[in-house]
């Protein structure tokens, strides 16, 4: 037995401490007879204690080394002790004996900003919010001014997993109140404040401190943020205070997170302005193009799309032109995969196909493969297509259940339906509770008109999913396409839509059965809503039909070209067209 390699890794821990500790011993450029020697706190029996104590440590014995080098860190004051001690606790899953060490050495070092930052985060993981003012407060006057209204603003991400979020805000409350009238740090105090609101639900109390934090300077950035967060939760008041920011030199950072803002919120005329805005002020910058692409290709601008993807090529290609370790940018696969989508909406098959095999980021590596394995189908090669579906790597359980999805896709696509079934009735025998599993199955079943199981697994779903609206929807949709028990249809659809208001494909069901019940206004005036939310192929059909039968054609034949412009393939849209036999 070597004897010397089973001692030497405790050695090399043990060295790497001990040149931390405080043992007092200084390097002599004179002999040492020249001044006595100095007295070490490191004596022969706390060596032998830190020893046996990483030994413990080794030796996966963790409740003894714990307690064997928490005594020494006491004996000495040393941080590195202390540190080494609750880093134990922590990794041995012992949340009260890290706090202990934690505590003990706040009580040795009160004024270790680190010793205090331990002590707040792990009472915070204990879940222990009212435990923490006072470490917050002494961790607030420690902390170097220069350094102060960064470590305000980080504090809800510390209380971020506090269960009584109530209780959060009012020990950072009474934390932060000397700080509110504070010239150079209110802003930021009260915009803190603000965020923690947010988190609690609270967006009035919330949009009140964001108020009076821009009341300090409307020029500062922290207010801004949380009124930025608040105009996300559709709080319509905060975009003043959004907007007095917008005109005060704002950050480039800050004006791309409006424009998305404006983008989520449907606003894509103010959300395009910005981001020109942007790029005539930067012509380099290479997420703002990106992002004004993506823009142009939700409104199905398609050539000013394509041309923004290339300038985003070329201005990430200009900036790795040196040779670098660094992973790909994730930008890259999205512009590749925006440029396969564009190509696929102009028919151009085998450019989408050279689009997508661009793709080499590890987070999108799998839909573009799994697009590419539908390009090959579309070309005849089905079964070529299917044996690239099943033999694609999966890096994470989710991976799974997006190759089955993928190729039950691409077998309903190719009106393989009865393959498509066995592949999900197979999913669900390995896991009958898969609810996603149960609705795929009842959109299978409907394709193939077979209601009665279309309808038992639907319900099936409603009594396991009572507060998901894809059930109601989809059997109060199948029943109105069939001017089947409408007034059962409407109710269901209506069930769906108080689960989730306003969604704009809910919208367009509740609109269809009202159209099949003779209900042509209320039809238009929801379809109109609906499209004008969402523009979608599928409520381009809806509404086209309504438009025509009610008379207005030339308006009909204009939604319908803007449908096929969004999604030439889409079978309601072509069907509706073939059976009123209209000419585009």
């Amino acid at each position: 037995m070597n004897y010397y390699d089973h001692m030497r890794l405790p050695y090399r821990l043990l060295f790497t401490l001990l040149t931390t500790c405080c043992v007092n011993v200084h390097a002599q450029a004179t002999a040492p007879t020249e001044a006595p020697a100095t007295s070490s706190a490191l004596d022969g029996q706390l060596f032998y204690q830190l020893l046996l104590g990483e030994f413990n440590a080794q030796a996966q014995e963790p409740a003894a080394a714990f307690s064997l080098l928490l005594d020494a860190a006491r004996k000495t004051g040393d941080e590195a002790l202390f540190r080494r001690s609750v880093q134990l606790a922590l990794r041995a899953r012992s949340g009260d004996s890290a706090l202990q060490a934690a505590k003990a050495w706040q009580e040795a070092l009160p004024t270790s900003q680190e010793a205090n930052r331990f002590v707040l985060q792990i009472l915070l993981n204990l879940n222990r919010p009212a435990e923490t003012l006072e470490t917050l407060k002494r961790l607030l006057a420690l902390t170097p001014a220069p350094e102060r209204a960064d470590t305000i603003w980080a504090i809800p991400g510390l209380y971020e997993r506090t269960s009584n979020k109530q209780l959060a805000v009012t020990v950072v409350q009474k934390a932060l109140t000397p700080l509110f009238n504070d010239p150079k740090l209110g802003a930021t105090a009260w915009a803190t404040l603000g965020r923690l609101w947010m988190a609690a639900g609270n967006p009035d109390a919330a949009l009140s401190a964001a108020t009076k934090a821009q009341s300090f300077a409307t020029h500062q950035e922290h207010p801004a943020w949380l009124a930025l967060s608040l105009m996300r939760a559709e709080v319509t008041q905060a975009e003043s205070l959004v907007k007095n920011y917008l005109a005060n030199g704002p950050s480039t950072e800050f004006r791309m997170a409006y424009a998305q803002t404006l983008l989520l919120a449907k606003r894509h005329a103010e959300a395009l302005k910005e981001l020109q805005s942007i790029i005539q002020q930067q012509p380099d910058n290479a997420a703002a193009t990106l992002l004004q692409g993506a823009l142009h290709l939700e409104i199905a601008q398609l050539d000013a799309a394509q041309a923004d993807f290339l300038r985003y090529l070329e201005l990430m290609k200009a900036q790795t032109t040196a040779p670098t370790s660094l992973p790909t940018p994730r930008g890259l696969s999205q512009a590749y995969l925006s440029l396969a989508q564009i190509a696929l909406l102009r028919k151009d098959l085998p450019q989408a196909q050279n689009w997508l095999q661009r793709v080499d980021h590890p987070d999108d590596f799998l839909p573009a493969q799994l697009r590419l394995a539908g390009l090959m189908a579309q070309q005849g090669q089905l079964e070529a297509a299917l044996t690239l579906i099943r033999s694609l790597p999966e890096r994470k359980a989710s991976d799974a259940r997006l190759k089955r999805s993928a190729e039950v896709q691409l077998l309903r696509d190719q009106k393989q339906f009865s393959l498509a079934r066995s592949v999900l009735e197979t999913a669900l025998a390995d896991d009958p509770e898969d609810t996603e599993t149960v609705y795929d199955l009842a959109m299978l079943a409907e394709k193939m008109d077979d209601l009665v199981e279309m309808e038992r697994l639907l319900r099936q779903l409603m009594l396991a999913k009572p507060e998901d609206p894809q059930a109601y929807n989809a059997l109060g949709y199948a029943l109105a396409d069939r001017g089947q028990r409408l007034p059962e249809a409407r109710q269901l659809i209506e069930n769906a839509l108080a689960l989730t208001p306003n969604d704009p494909f809910i919208v367009d069901s509740l609109a269809w059965v009202a159209f099949r019940m003779g209900q042509n206004d209320e039809a238009l005036r929801l379809l109109r809503n609906a499209f004008s939310q969402r523009p979608d192929a599928e409520i381009a059909a809806h509404l086209g039909e309504v438009l025509w039968v009610s008379g207005h054609a030339d308006e009909a034949r204009k939604i319908w070209r803007e449908g096929l412009e969004l999604n030439p393939d889409n079978e309601t849209l072509k069907a509706t067209l073939q059976r009123l036999r209209v000419a585009l």
